[in-house]
């Protein structure tokens, strides 16, 4: 069975390193598995609404497809329960392009014949992140006046879920 790995496993922002091989083949990831995020645009996009609240990054992080799709799912299903489907508009504003490689290693009798070790370490593709610099804006939620103190609870309540320092703005 698959296990995920603590988001402060990938939360350190690196370049991303390009396999150097004498096979052209192996010089390059082959296939990006697809990302959790269901969808980018929530509520009503072609309304206008007189404020918006974000969540902003405070320092430079990554942030996983999954934590992503988490965040999606609370603060959505909050807004839809106050305004319901057309009272507001929350969308995505950032978007996981950096893939993300494992090094497995086995344990246990017999483990140091089956595999290379640090010899061939590219690793295999576990999923995607977000690369976030410091002041990116990663939420944004369009609600009207009345709305805007109880926007700030709910992504104050999603903060938890993002491997980084972020604040409500």
């Amino acid at each position: 069975m698959a296990s995920l790995r603590k988001a402060n496993a990938y939360r350190n922002v690196t370049r991303a390193y390009t396999r150097k091989s004498k096979y052209k083949k192996k010089g390059f990831i082959k296939a990006v598995p697809t990302h959790k995020i269901v969808r980018f645009h929530m509520g009503d996009n072609k309304k206008e609404f007189s404020d918006s609240v974000k969540l902003v990054s405070k320092e430079k992080f990554q942030i996983r497809h999954n934590a992503l799709e988490s965040c999606r799912v609370l603060i959505n299903r909050q807004l839809m329960k106050k305004f319901g489907s057309k009272g507001y508009h929350f969308y995505i504003n950032i978007y996981p392009h950096h893939v993300l490689r494992d090094n497995r290693m086995l344990t246990g009798a017999g483990a140091d014949r089956m595999q290379t070790g640090m010899q061939q370490a590219f690793g295999k593709v576990t999923g995607t992140a977000a690369q976030v610099k410091k002041g990116t804006t990663i939420f944004t939620v369009n609600v009207p006046e009345d709305g805007v103190e109880f926007v700030r609870g709910i992504l104050s309540k999603a903060k938890p879920r993002i491997a980084g320092k972020i604040g409500v703005v």
